[in-house]
């Protein structure tokens, strides 16, 4: 899956350096069988971006977490089993558990806020007719709190690199940019890759292995 242009970079100040975004890509897709955990709660509070942050504790994963290629990424998951989708839903997220979404995924330290500790946040981006597609403070997708529950996550596609940029208004707005990509790539892209994936994400499979 080649590389989006990061066409956003002129509104961010120097970055570390990144590997090379064709070697990034070799090494997708990536799958992951976790638990969601409390992150931050920046992605809410500061940016009206939740995420449905993956743990790091018995995590089954691709690659090793410490060799987790960072940046920004788009793919497929599913949070809960999806026997939960058809069952009644009293907060009015419409079956969001058991569901597979398309996801923007941020992997890495969150460079505008100079994080330490690696970590793997996916934004949960619901169909433009869910009733909590826009329900967020700035505009996207806000479903409700996910935690102890079991994320099945395939990053399928590099968008970005990460980036520190000037200010919560200039990362909002490359994040909004992302989650459009992401929605356009995640409902366009019908490639073997693309269609397999989202396939294992809506699976059982117990593996994160390709056969």
């Amino acid at each position: 899956m080649p590389p989006l242009p990061p066409d956003n970079a002129e509104d961010a100040t120097e970055a570390a350096p990144t590997a090379d975004p064709f070697s990034v890509s070799d090494q997708l897709p990536i799958r992951f069988i976790s638990k969601c955990c409390k992150g931050f709660g920046r992605g809410s509070k500061d940016l009206g971006i939740p995420t449905a942050n993956v743990s790091k504790d018995d995590v089954s994963c691709t690659i090793s977490v410490d060799s987790l290629p960072t940046g920004i990424y788009w793919g497929y998951a599913r949070i809960g089993d999806n026997e939960a989708s058809s069952a009644p839903s009293p907060d009015a997220t419409e079956g969001s558990l058991g569901r597979t979404f398309i996801t923007a995924v941020s992997i890495g330290y969150n460079p505008t806020y100079g994080n330490e500790e690696k970590t793997i946040e996916p934004h949960l981006i619901a169909p433009t007719d869910h009733p909590k597609r826009h329900s967020s403070s700035c505009n996207e997708t806000l479903l409700q709190d996910f935690y102890g529950e079991t994320i099945r996550l395939s990053v399928v596609g590099y968008l970005r690199p990460e980036l520190p940029f000037e200010g919560l208004e200039k990362l909002t707005l490359a994040i909004k940019k992302d989650i459009t990509d992401a929605e356009r790539l995640g409902r366009s892209t019908n490639d073997t890759l693309a269609v397999r994936e989202k396939a294992w994400v809506q699976g059982k499979d117990t593996s994160v292995h390709m056969s």
